[in-house]
């Protein structure tokens, strides 16, 4: 089994409540709007990380990172974009397993087609009433099975 922790939206804050639950993964992906590199380095301490640029990501730093990536792990394919809205393929006819995004805050799991549709929420500033979440991705032999994981928070 790989373990993925999945974060997006920080929008420069990392909760000690975050890197504590992604502790033990194998792999982080952020799916944008980091905010900050910082962010990425402490992640990068937990685990390697794979991050994409949001639509905030505009400072010089984030040049660094591309708008998306696509990526195998445990022998799936994996598309991470920020707004699921970009998408600019069909994931099942590609062979992609797992669409990961962000931007809206607002936490999905969801199946269409044989693929995986999964966006962490945010983890950084609290947005109107939207829960602060992250969440996990477990690839195992048998599939993908995602997990969402609610941050304390008032801020």
């Amino acid at each position: 089994m790989l373990r993925i922790g999945v974060i997006s939206d920080t929008h420069g804050l990392l909760r000690p409540e975050a890197e504590q639950q992604l502790a033990g993964v194998d792999r982080i992906i952020h799916a944008g709007d980091i905010g900050r590199l910082e962010i990425i380095d402490r992640l990068g301490l937990i685990a390697p990380v794979t991050a994409i640029r949001g639509n905030v990501d505009k400072a010089p730093w984030a040049k660094v990172f591309r708008d998306t990536e696509t990526l195998r792990l445990g022998g799936r394919a994996i598309h991470v974009l920020h707004d699921l809205h970009d998408l600019q393929c069909d994931p099942a006819s590609r062979g992609i397993s797992v669409v990961i995004s962000g931007h809206s805050h607002k936490p999905l799991i969801e199946t269409r087609s044989g693929v995986l549709y999964l966006n962490p929420g945010s983890a950084g500033p609290r947005r109107f009433n939207l829960p602060i979440t992250l969440a996990t991705l477990d690839l195992t032999a048998d599939g993908a099975e995602a997990r969402l994981h609610h941050l304390a928070g008032n801020r």
